[in-house]
């Protein structure tokens, strides 16, 4: 018998999880999608849709674009409900809040506040007034006393909502956005178009993943790389009436969650010798899939994993200082000596 892909969850739970997510957000979702997200097959999901139909007030709308099924469940005639969150999910919306609040920026943080705070309004458990008051940007609510975060060079994102803001539009219409952007390394900022597909974070910084579209009057020349955008590096973001499908050959998951390095170049193997608090540190940690860890006597570790980014490795290993070698492949091994010995001739 084929393993469950996810063997600790119940179809019952399954079942409230795909009702929940398609009635409370009102949005589309793909069958692949639901699929990774209930962490079961899409056969599974199918079972769960014919499941859910058979109520006569649950109507869900089926359609099949660029060779993918997506869902969406139509609220006609079906009155808001007021529930309450418990004090489990209440927990876990305000440890969200809490440890994503100096990504969202002010505006976003105020929108997170009200919506925790109209939470808390409809609990029976929160008597009105005692649900808690705000001492500042950070500060929150005094029933997230018990999560914090650690902001000291973090970008504020508060000048960037409307940025933010106007790409999720893009993407939940499916609009081509003009943008102006302007690298580290360039003096003037560039205008271009994109198909904005992902919006997401990686430490302390959100990316926008995307794909180039035509501009007006040029000619089109596919790029050989899908640009991948800093947010805050974003100048000024407009969306078109030039409408895009999402790529059916896109997979997220697939392009950064397989390899180490937000960078994605040639796929190459790494092998680094580790010791000490960095082999301690790294073996609560997994930087592919396909990583492997053989460990040594003295308490060496060897990690051997796959990347997709020279520089990302090379700052990798650096990080550990003596703690960290770099043992495969050979030629980014030279790299790494040459970058060491130009860092002795500066401080020399």
């Amino acid at each position: 018998m084929q393993e469950k892909i996810s063997p600790d969850r119940t179809r019952g739970m399954n079942l409230i999880s795909l009702f929940a997510k398609l009635f409370f957000s009102g949005r589309e979702y793909s069958l692949i999608g639901l699929a990774k997200e209930l962490g079961c097959s899409k056969q599974t999901v199918l079972s769960l849709v014919e499941e859910l139909e058979q109520q006569h007030w649950i109507i869900i709308d089926s359609e099949l674009r660029g060779g993918r099924r997506y869902y969406r469940m139509r609220k006609a005639g079906v009155g808001k409900a007021r529930m309450a969150l418990t004090d489990e999910e209440l927990d876990v919306l305000l440890m969200c809040r809490a440890f994503t609040g100096h990504l969202l920026g002010r505006d976003q943080f105020d929108t997170a506040m009200s919506a925790i705070h109209k939470s808390r309004q409809m609990m029976d458990s929160s008597g009105g007034s005692e649900a808690g008051e705000t001492d500042g940007w950070g500060a929150g609510l005094a029933g997230d006393a018990p999560f914090g975060i650690y902001r000291p060079g973090a970008i504020d994102y508060t000048p960037h909502q409307k940025h933010w803001h106007t790409l999720i539009e893009a993407m939940e219409k499916g609009r081509v956005c003009e943008i102006t952007y302007r690298k580290v390394q360039d003096k003037k900022a560039k205008r271009s178009r994109i198909k904005p597909l992902k919006i997401f974070s990686h430490r302390e910084n959100i990316y926008v993943h995307a794909r180039y579209a035509k501009m007006p009057g040029e000619l089109f020349k596919p790029a050989g790389y899908d640009p991948l955008l800093a947010l805050h590096r974003i100048q000024s973001v407009e969306m078109t009436d030039t409408p895009f499908k999402p790529p059916t050959d896109y997979d997220f998951e697939k392009v950064f969650n397989q390899h180490f390095g937000i960078m994605k170049g040639r796929k190459f193997k790494v092998k680094a010798e580790l010791t000490g608090w960095a082999a301690g540190y790294m073996a609560e940690r997994r930087l592919s899939p396909d990583q492997k860890i053989t460990r040594k006597r003295g308490g060496v570790m060897w990690f051997e994993f796959t990347a997709t980014s020279e520089p990302e490795v090379i700052n990798w290993v650096l990080s550990f200082g003596v703690e960290a070698r770099l043992l495969e492949p050979v030629e980014l091994v030279e790299k790494l000596k040459a970058q060491l010995v130009g860092v002795l001739d500066f401080y020399s």
